[in-house]
């Protein structure tokens, strides 16, 4: 592990405002802001030197500050505060709590209208082996009181989004990256544009290694390259990390920190000159799209294991370096929305006002317009070679003259336009979007055409996440495939710029919160567990997505490893106990009597008195029903609860208090419980062999991607006799044919000889089977088979 503790390095010099270089960098600010330029052309150019940067031994501060001047605060109240960590107190960021002593220097500032400015010497970088500089702009008011304002562009934030911000060497960072080699062999000369990989796996971080962390995950994908390199037989666990072109993260911004506290930087004692802090390690857990918008172009602490930015790009190298070809690396932004915290740590400036979420953005306003695509750039410039933009039908902007919303589609295209610089060489990343337009209206699932940003942008190659992707996805319920064929018939006519594949977060959590007294595909498995992992990696639809549908199939890890997952968020206080009671359900789908009686699981949930799966599903049972009942009034809730006859366990008697403490322990409960490392050693070997092949399948083919030609044929099996199997024939280069037939649910189908169906152009025999779902077994080589619910079998000629 490496050491991140305060070491020798000394000072430069003494914390001061370097005058001249001060002035050198107003005069250029003067100047962009009075170029000519339209306001947001000159905002970019400024945004560009917002933050801290080092300029050899000078690093310059700038600040928009636009609050400033709505309190009429003079240029002489107005200072950069550095904090350096006092004497040789010994310091280590992965330390849980810890007070540390700040030596606080106040240093004046330019300031032009907005924009505060300064240069300052003495100031240390930080980079992987030591600590820097904290800074934030400070302001006096009429009271004498001092106030803070943190940096939304700062590039490490070991204490969260609402302290002050590590000064980092980026250039540094930069300059150490292991994988340049993979952005100097990019076409030189004009802006490379990143393709589409030939398919993704979607990981959450925190849940994806036992680490819980990205230097974990970076090591596990060091560990597999390794094995890969040697030549050695992968496992089970290996498998469903490889076959994969690229990876695409959860969000890694910084999330919200807990409501009720306790806060990660706290100030505990202001003496003359120097400040003493409580310190906490950030630990939330958070499934990464509760964001703040501040600092989002630095990386969550909660997800560093080293509290070191440089973990991201770590991670970037080792997937670029992958043997056998590199894998690219996708970065999964909100910038669409932001969580109400967000007023804690932004101005107003920054908001258009509430919604479902909490905040909407200001698009429209020049400067913050220019900050967010900066916010971007810094981050995909950790090394992502493609962005996910989550929610893009949530960029709107009230239209004064037409009395309207619209869409801002302009700003989606600013987003894909931005240009990266990694390594020397310059890049555009490929781009999808999630835009589910007219979401939220009540007729989105049948109005929605999951085209409208495609059509709308520059390129080609944008990509959306197609409509088996979104959100509403139960293939575990019977008739779900045959409710969605004529979404299906889009796929194949219009998909090959759509993300495909059934299984990622959303789809998964959403299938945790249905009621499982519907019409439930009990095919699948004995148990409700059963049926829900099968259901999202299930062997026919795999064969589907990754043979029959074009565009980039996208697997989700917890999925493939068959592991639990939910709606994680443990920093709820107003709102927890109602998020709580809305999950609630997913107990009946992903907790067993004998997995909640494990020792390692659920123990903060038995510590509070839930001793068994019974006792915790009787009170989930009744939870849901008395926050409608009582409009989540948690004091009546509670007095309601204490009523109930035979008594309630848990955390009795009940109140306010107690209902936060247990919605605050399933949260952490579920986190532990849906880690993929928990799950691995119950992977079937057949089964995971079957889906990495499938993968290898598509790899070998990138024809696949294509839509559907004149000659492809795609139907279900008629007649259906309370059965769903479709077929597929493709026709590819050179003769190729590939022909799939899946059964996705229903009754058997009974001695069925797949290649003699009265299909047009599947005649003529010459077929061969190229793989078979593992319930098949290895003896099938052709001729009638009775097909049973998930079996697929696919064959492949020359012509």
């Amino acid at each position: 592990m490496m050491d991140n503790s305060a070491d020798s390095t000394p000072d430069t010099g003494a914390v001061a405002q370097n005058a001249a270089a001060t002035k050198t960098l107003a005069d250029w600010a003067m100047q962009t802001l009075h170029s000519g330029l339209p306001t947001f052309e000159a905002a970019r150019k400024i945004a560009t030197r917002l933050g801290a940067h080092r300029r050899a031994d000078i690093c310059e501060v700038m600040f928009w500050a636009p609050e400033l001047q709505e309190n009429r605060v003079s240029e002489g109240d107005i200072f950069i505060e550095v904090l350096d960590i006092e004497g040789a107190e010994e310091v280590a960021l992965s330390r849980s709590r810890q007070t540390l002593t700040f030596r606080r220097t106040r240093v004046p500032v330019a300031r032009i209208d907005a924009w505060c400015m300064a240069a300052i010497d003495g100031m240390r970088a930080g980079t992987r082996d030591s600590i820097g500089s904290f800074y934030a702009l400070v302001w006096r008011d009429a009271e004498n009181r001092w106030r803070r304002i943190h940096d939304p562009l700062s590039a490490s934030l070991p204490f969260g989004p609402f302290a002050p911000a590590e000064y980092y060497d980026v250039a540094a960072m930069q300059a150490a990256r292991a994988d340049k080699a993979y952005y100097a062999a990019l076409p030189e000369g004009a802006v490379h544009k990143f393709g589409p990989p030939g398919n993704i796996l979607q990981i959450h971080v925190p849940t994806a290694t036992a680490s819980m962390s990205l230097a974990g995950l970076t090591r596990h994908f060091a560990t597999l390259a390794e094995r890969v390199r040697q030549g050695a037989e992968p496992e089970p666990a290996d498998r469903i990390f490889l076959g994969y072109d690229a990876v695409q993260l959860l969000p890694v911004e910084p999330t919200t920190v807990y409501e009720a506290g306790p806060d990660f930087w706290t100030e505990v004692e202001d003496r003359d000159g120097t400040l003493v802090v409580d310190i906490r390690r950030p630990d939330t857990t958070n499934w990464g799209y509760d964001v703040v918008i501040t600092g989002m172009s630095a990386v969550n602490p909660s997800l560093l294991e080293t509290d070191r930015p440089d973990e991201l790009v770590d991670l970037a190298a080792v997937l670029h370096n992958f043997p056998g070809g590199p894998k690219k690396l996708i970065l999964d932004v909100v910038f669409g929305h932001s969580d109400n915290q967000g007023l804690r740590g932004l101005s107003h400036h920054y908001f258009a006002g509430p919604n479902m979420y909490g905040q909407n953005l200001n698009y429209r306003n020049p400067v913050v317009r220019a900050i967010l695509l900066e916010m971007q750039r810094r981050k995909v410039n950790f090394g992502a070679d493609g962005v996910r933009v989550d929610g893009a039908q949530d960029f709107k902007w009230w239209d004064a003259d037409a009395q309207m919303l619209r869409h801002d589609d302009e700003y989606l295209q600013e987003m894909a336009d931005v240009v990266q610089e990694v390594a020397g060489r310059q890049y555009r990343p490929w781009f999808v979007f999630e835009d589910g337009r007219p979401w939220p209206d009540e007729d989105w699932e049948l109005s929605s055409d999951y085209r409208a940003v495609i059509e709308s942008q520059r390129d080609d190659d944008v990509f959306q996440w197609g409509p088996l992707t979104f959100a509403h996805n139960t293939p575990f319920l019977y008739t779900f495939w045959l409710s969605k064929f004529w979404r299906i018939q889009e796929i194949l006519r219009v998909g090959s710029n759509w993300i495909s594949g059934c299984a990622n977060h959303d789809t998964l959590r959403r299938g945790t919160q249905i009621n499982p007294k519907l019409n439930i595909n009990t095919r699948l498995g004995d148990t409700r567990m059963e049926i829900l992992d099968k259901a999202y990696d299930h062997p026919a639809a795999q064969m589907l997505t990754y043979v029959a549908f074009p565009g980039v199939p996208m697997d989700f890890l917890n999925a493939m490893a068959r592991a639990s997952w939910g709606f994680i968020r443990n920093q709820d206080d107003q709102y927890g106990v109602k998020v709580v009671a809305e999950e609630a359900i997913s107990l009946n789908w992903q907790v067993d009597a004998y997995t909640y009686s494990e020792p390692g699981n659920f123990r903060r949930m038995k510590e509070l008195g839930f001793e068994d799966r019974d006792t915790l599903g009787r009170f989930f049972v009744i939870l849901p029903a008395l926050v409608e009942a009582t409009d989540y009034d948690l004091d009546v809730m509670a007095k309601l609860l204490n009523a109930v006859d035979p008594p309630l366990d848990g955390p009795t008697p009940y109140d306010a208090a107690a209902l936060k403490r247990v919605a605050r322990a399933w949260m952490d409960d579920m986190h532990d419980y849906c880690n993929v490392a928990n799950y691995v050693d119950r992977l079937g070997d057949a089964h995971t062999a079957y889906m990495l092949n499938l993968r290898a399948f598509r790899a070998a083919r990138p024809w696949l991607r294509d839509n559907h030609g004149p000659g492809d044929v795609f139907d279900y099996h008629t007649p259906t006799d309370g059965t769903v199997a479709f077929r597929c024939l493709r026709d590819g280069p050179e003769g190729e044919q590939v022909f799939m037939i899946a059964h996705l649910e229903g009754k058997p189908i009974l001695d069925i000889d797949p290649t003699a169906l009265p299909i047009p152009g599947l005649e003529g025999g010459g077929w061969n089977v190229a793989l078979r779902s593992p319930t098949i077994g290895p003896d099938y080589l052709g001729g009638p088979i009775t097909l049973h619910d998930s079996m697929a079998v696919l064959f492949t000629r020359s012509r």
